[in-house]
């Protein structure tokens, strides 16, 4: 008995038509798959199921109902996970399942279906830190939390790495098996090939094959396909010796040679290359290069401290303190003759007297001002 019956649905967005005549039904107890490439309507179509669309032409039924006029009755039955969802990001996993699980009459019990999702581990982490894999198995457990009769996934898994991938399909097998209809939506066909007891392949707004996965294949060609399906994950080869060796066993023993950093392909190993004379070993100016290095002139380094000079260092030497002795000039002022008594001759050389400072004596004690 048919649970989902969709007849010529037709929906269209300034005159293009997305959904154009579409038509199946969908069976009690199975996974049934919509694939299809991006933009070709499958989205649309899912949304005119659940009820938040409403079809330009056809007519939608879920278990019975129209999703339009018996919208609060649908949503009993059906639970769906949006291709887009997104919940605020200080939430925890325990309030996001006591949230929804207070929007339903009769919700199911959140506490075994998180530990059958792999969500136990997880109730305070907030939103915003789970991984992308946690975060559509917190979807799924949204989506059946309100222990519905059908199921909708809309591209599940997009986005996901591989690993994710494969236990969110073990997680859907695990969903069909416990007697929910599942509507499945994606574009990866080897998804829909292992899940998917029917498929719907979709293109342009229209239905183009229906089958099973193994009768799609058989109509898709007409040569032989082979397909290996292995019993257990290849394992890595044996290597007895060390990975730098590259030694593998019946393989002769070999030494990689590891590769050379890139300064060395650029400009060479600097064993290759010649001889490079130092900066100082280079001579000072051109034409001193045929000269022996003695002969060269020294260049002259500039002090990085100043030396106090005094008489002694000036003596015999320039104005500078450097340079070749120079002979001083000769003395023509008149010889300054001196007294015995250490006092000038006035007479030879008048001078100016030197004016006498007289120390004001100390004030008295207990004397007037």
């Amino acid at each position: 008995m048919a649970i989902i019956e969709v007849n010529g649905v037709r929906k269209s967005y300034a005159g293009r038509d997305v959904v154009d005549g579409v038509s199946f039904s969908v069976e009690r107890g199975e996974i049934f798959g919509i694939l299809g490439p991006n933009g070709a309507g499958k989205t649309t179509t899912v949304e005119c199921v659940e009820g938040l669309r409403v079809p330009d032409a056809g007519t939608v039924r879920v278990a019975g109902l129209d999703p339009v006029a018996d919208h609060d009755r649908v949503t009993r039955l059906l639970g769906a996970q949006l291709q887009e969802s997104e919940l605020q990001a200080r939430l925890t996993v325990r309030e996001a399942l006591e949230l929804y699980a207070a929007l339903y009459p009769a919700p199911a019990d959140w506490r075994p279906l998180a530990d059958r999702l792999g969500l136990t581990d997880r109730l305070s982490t907030r939103f915003a830190k789970l991984s992308g894999g946690q975060k559509q198995r917190l979807f799924i457990a949204l989506a059946l939390i309100g222990d519905p009769e059908i199921v909708v996934l809309d591209e599940l898994t997009t986005g996901l790495d591989p690993r994710a991938r494969r236990d969110t399909w073990k997680l859907i097998e695990e969903i069909r098996d416990s007697g929910v209809t599942v509507l499945l939506v994606t574009h990866f066909m080897e998804e829909a090939q292992r899940l998917c007891d029917r498929i719907a392949v979709i293109d342009r707004g229209r239905v183009v094959a229906l089958d099973t996965p193994s009768g799609l294949i058989r109509r898709s060609t007409g040569s032989t396909v082979l397909s290996f399906v292995p019993s257990r994950p290849p394992t890595a080869p044996n290597w007895t010796g060390s990975p730098r060796s590259g030694r593998r066993d019946g393989d002769p023993a070999r030494r990689r040679r590891r590769p050379r950093p890139a300064r060395h392909r650029r400009h060479g190993h600097p064993a290759d290359l010649p001889a490079r004379r130092s900066r100082r070993h280079r001579p000072a100016a051109a034409d001193h290069r045929d000269q022996p290095r003695r002969s060269l002139p020294r260049p002259h380094r500039r002090r990085t401290h100043r030396r106090r000079t005094t008489g002694e260092d000036l003596a015999g030497h320039g104005p500078t303190g450097h340079g070749p002795p120079v002979k001083a000039p000769p003395d023509t002022r008149p010889p300054r003759t001196t007294s015995p008594d250490r006092t000038p001759d006035m007479t030879s050389a008048p001078t100016r007297p030197r004016p006498v400072r007289r120390r004001r004596p100390p004030p008295r004690v207990g004397a007037a001002p």
